[in-house]
């Protein structure tokens, strides 16, 4: 952790804007260290920036990201935008000479990804994280743990979903989400990254991918009439790792009754995890030659736990891993461990989200038609 304060910087007051500021606040209290310096929030109009300023606890208020990231007192830039400003507002951060904490997708195009993690090379000093904030479960933590300890043998197949419903409803209106100049890739951007995400740091790289996307719902109403949907509702796909695993992998936003259901199986040789989000506590394990499943708990045995809970049972949440990511930035600004996933890390998952939506039914081999894995 830093011994002295670093100046922050959050543009955005959204959903994930809200999770920053929360996590800026918490981080020292719950990891020690210099409390942050929050000192300028940025938003959309300016009236809106000095409400949530107040809220937040940011010194001081501005309707000029430009500004904001330029500002001298400012170390750190915390960027929680619609989509189509990622690259943007990363690349300037970059150039301004900022440490970067950038909510996911990281881009709208491959691109665009390419050129940001091109740029974030070419400044070795400074560190760039990523918002792939289910990687800090302590259930997920823990079923690494059990990978990498050969407890469930040798990994032969991974089956993952990440479904939601928050555009199931076809009489939703239309919105900047649904098209590729301002929300890129749809489902698999907003929610198929994320178990992406998980799938690479359990199974290792992938080879190969063949995938389906879909359009739900063509066109959605708008006050200037009916609009189309541009990106996808849903995917499905069929992997095969580098390892020689295989994989399924579906995603969709326009799933009823489903909130958070980022769930995923692993089976290997010796035994099985199943973990689901909207049941984030639990780890379900089995090995072979038990009778059944059994349920493993979250509690202060797994990395980070202790630091919110020194109890067994009492729920870890939402919030608390986006603090942990917090503190792995600081850890990293400070010379510790890497920040991880960082924007090399960050463009390969982007090349896999991009494979499956280019795939269509044809099989694309990530490391030759995508390049080689960052």
């Amino acid at each position: 952790m830093m011994d002295h304060p670093l100046g922050v910087a959050l543009i955005g007051t959204g959903f994930m804007g809200k999770c920053h500021a929360m996590a800026w606040r918490n981080v020292a209290t719950v990891f020690g260290g210099a409390h942050p310096r929050l000192e300028v929030l940025c938003d959309m109009p300016e009236t809106r920036a000095r409400d949530f300023a107040s809220q937040f606890g940011f010194a001081r208020a501005s309707a000029d990201w430009q500004a904001a990231i330029s500002d001298p007192a400012v170390d750190v830039v915390s960027i929680t935008t619609p989509n189509g400003l990622h690259r943007p507002m990363a690349e300037a951060a970059l150039r301004a000479g900022k440490h970067l904490w950038l909510e996911k997708p990281m881009a709208l195009t491959l691109a665009d990804a390419q050129a940001m993690a091109d740029l974030a090379a070419a400044h070795p000093g400074q560190v760039t994280i990523l918002g792939y904030n289910y990687l800090r479960s302590p259930a997920f933590q823990a079923a690494r743990e059990l990978i990498a300890s050969g407890r469930i043998g040798r990994p032969l197949s991974f089956r993952g979903v990440y479904d939601e419903d928050y555009c199931a409803d076809p009489g939703l209106p239309w919105s900047w989400r649904m098209t590729h100049e301002g929300g890129g890739l749809g489902a698999l951007g907003d929610l198929g990254c994320h178990l992406v995400s998980q799938m690479v740091a359990l199974m290792g790289p992938v080879a190969e991918i063949t995938a389906m996307t879909q359009i739900a719902v063509p066109q959605r109403p708008s006050p200037e009439g009916p609009r189309a949907v541009e990106n996808e509702d849903s995917a499905f796909a069929l992997i095969r790792f580098a390892s020689g695993a295989q994989g399924s992998f579906a995603t969709s936003r326009v799933a009823h009754g489903r909130k958070c259901r980022l769930q995923w199986e692993v089976q290997g040789t010796e035994g099985t995890l199943v973990f689901d989000q909207e049941n984030m506590n639990q780890l379900w394990v089995h090995r072979a030659g038990d009778a059944g499943f059994s349920r493993h708990l979250t509690g202060p045995d797994q990395p980070d736990f202790a630091a919110f809970c020194p109890e067994p049972g009492h729920n870890f949440g939402f919030n608390e891993q986006k603090v942990i990511e917090c503190r792995d930035l600081l850890r990293a600004i400070a010379g510790g461990a890497p920040a991880r996933p960082d924007f090399a890390e960050g463009l390969r998952i982007e090349r896999i989200i991009h494979a499956m939506a280019a795939s269509q039914g044809q099989p694309v081999r990530i490391e030759e038609d995508l390049h080689e894995a960052a």
